[in-house]
């Protein structure tokens, strides 16, 4: 067996275990699940997933990174979220959402989670405001699910699921440029 071969098989096997990890944590979360359960699906003895990834939260870490520069990839990834937080929220989200205004830990593990969801987005995105397109985009996200799930915006009882990921479809497509569009100036209204 040549190096290249063996090389293509290795990089094969941690794909394989990649998707059975993103798999795994977006159903069951990072506390849900074991390396033993993401071996079985990929089909691989545990102890090589942590050849590969060294540990459970380093394997974590690779499935949630979006690839670099395909802001297509990334823009269905954030209808996926968006998806999800149209759902009803998870007991911990609704808590750590609840309490980042009040409670300092709570405040900072969100910042910490946001900070890094930013990053992990502006990655994927090319233009020089991709960082800021990310910024825009994950407090969106965010404003979406304190409208939605805590203000309860009367706008949200008459539009279903489908309707509402078809509007955002509009609202993630900017990713896809290279830079966002810039505003058109207001009109002149003279007097």
């Amino acid at each position: 067996m040549t190096e290249t071969s063996r090389d293509a098989k290795r990089a094969a096997t941690a794909q394989r275990i990649l998707q059975a990890a993103r798999q795994e944590f977006a159903s069951r979360g990072f506390d849900g699940v074991t390396i033993r359960a993401i071996a079985g699906i990929a089909g691989v003895d545990p102890s090589l997933v942590m050849q590969h990834f060294g540990s459970k939260a380093a394997l974590f870490t690779a499935a949630v990174q979006l690839p670099a520069d395909n802001a297509q990839v990334a823009s269905d990834h954030l209808l996926e979220v968006l998806g999800v937080r149209l759902d009803e929220l998870p007991s911990e989200t609704r808590a750590l959402v609840r309490s980042m205004l009040t409670v300092p830990e709570a405040e900072a593990s969100m910042r910490e989670y946001l900070n890094e969801r930013v990053e992990n987005l502006t990655t994927s995105l090319t233009g020089e405001d991709a960082r800021l397109r990310a910024l825009v985009t994950v407090s969106g996200i965010l404003g979406l699910t304190i409208a939605q799930h805590f203000l309860k915006l009367q706008a949200f009882e008459g539009a279903s699921r489908d309707e509402l990921l078809h509007a955002m479809r509009g609202w993630t497509a900017f990713l896809s440029a290279s830079e966002a569009p810039a505003p058109e100036s207001p009109p002149v209204i003279e007097s």
